[in-house]
């Protein structure tokens, strides 16, 4: 028998469990609810360390969803001993006949059981910081025209307690201005041209409107970019409000879908594949701005031509020493005056024509 290791946290999860069966008998109680979703698949080693995050969270009123997506580890019987102890607070699903279908079919499952207001997912290798729920609801509860609110995510190393990993921790810039509410399809076109930290599933949360307007997640996407396409659509049609905090904490370890995709040299064709899709969504949805198509365009042929692409960066990368080491301090500051002005003027608002 699998035993759960935080005593606080179950202590604090007994006390609160006492008011879920209230939630379900006066549905007024449940406004607010988050239906948090982890999904796993062959995860024991992370699982319960992404479970406790969840328990110990300073917001009360939130359920969990368990999705196996066929393990064939000891993370089954660790998300059903879970179960056993919280249900029906936390609650395990699987697919038919415990078969593997993929992340998007599982984190679709998961939808499909939801009750929440609110939906906020985590992997099962990853974590959420305690405040994560409480800050994530009170900024979408001020901002009722935002869609979505996603911060930084920590890019985790430290974790592995390896002497190599101590400092390798770090953020990817936003990319945007933090605390603004980014109009659609601004997000979107940045994604598009990887100038931005894009939102990540263990960071996000979500009304559950927007899944009625864009719809889940797609199913044949079973394992890397399954999250971007869907974070795409919301970018494209919806606003989002962008923090500056720090939610979630992306391990970083080999078993991981983009570490095998790296190894593999999978990773240009699976984001070929993923923009691919994106431009037959822009047809289908009868939007026919230019500015988008040409940036996924243009990330498609790079995706086509890796070497070409790096081999090009290299080069600028070349140039753009010679030039910091030779001009003089103020054409540099004349150039990056006018490369900001240049992004200012194409870089937002993109108008959808459609």
């Amino acid at each position: 028998m699998t035993s759960i290791r935080n005593p606080q946290s179950a202590s604090r999860l007994r006390q609160s469990s006492e008011c879920y069966d209230g939630w379900i008998r006066n549905p007024k109680r449940a406004k607010g609810l988050v239906s948090a979703i982890i999904i796993f698949f062959n995860t024991e080693k992370f699982i319960e360390e992404a479970i406790e995050s969840v328990l110990v969270q300073s917001y009360d009123n939130w359920e969990l969803l368990l999705v196996d997506d066929g393990s064939e580890d000891n993370s089954t019987a660790i998300a059903h001993e879970y179960e056993r102890k919280y249900n029906p607070r936390v609650r395990c699903f699987k697919h038919d006949g415990h078969s593997n279908q993929g992340m998007s079919a599982s984190r679709n499952l998961g939808l499909s059981h939801a009750s929440g207001d609110y939906i906020a997912f985590l992997d099962a290798d990853d974590v959420w910081v305690p405040h994560k729920l409480k800050q994530q609801t009170a900024i979408l509860n001020s901002h009722p025209d935002a869609a979505m609110v996603y911060g930084r995510t920590l890019i985790w190393y430290s974790w592995s307690g390896e002497p190599e990993d101590e400092y390798r921790d770090h953020f990817y810039p936003l990319g945007v201005h933090p605390g603004t509410i980014v109009k659609p399809p601004d997000l979107f076109l940045l994604m598009m041209r990887n100038k931005v930290q894009t939102p990540t599933t263990c960071n996000a949360m979500l009304r559950r409107e927007p899944f009625e307007e864009v719809g889940g997640f797609q199913d044949s996407f079973r394992g890397m970019f399954e999250d971007q396409l869907f974070f795409a659509k919301v970018c494209l049609k919806l606003p989002v409000f962008v923090s500056g905090e720090c939610w979630a904490k992306y391990r970083q370890h080999l078993d991981s879908h983009s570490a095998i995709a790296e190894r593999k040299g999978e990773a240009d064709s699976a984001r070929l594949t993923f923009l691919n899709w994106i431009t037959v969504y822009l047809s289908d949805q009868g939007i026919n701005c230019p500015t988008l198509l040409k940036a996924v365009s243009r990330e498609a042929w790079q995706c086509r031509h890796p070497q070409i692409h790096r081999l090009f960066w290299q080069t600028v990368g070349k140039f753009k020493w010679i030039a910091l080491q030779t001009l003089p301090g103020p054409v540099i500051s004349w150039l990056r005056t006018k490369r900001d002005q240049v992004l200012q003027k194409h870089g937002s608002h993109a108008e959808i024509v459609k």
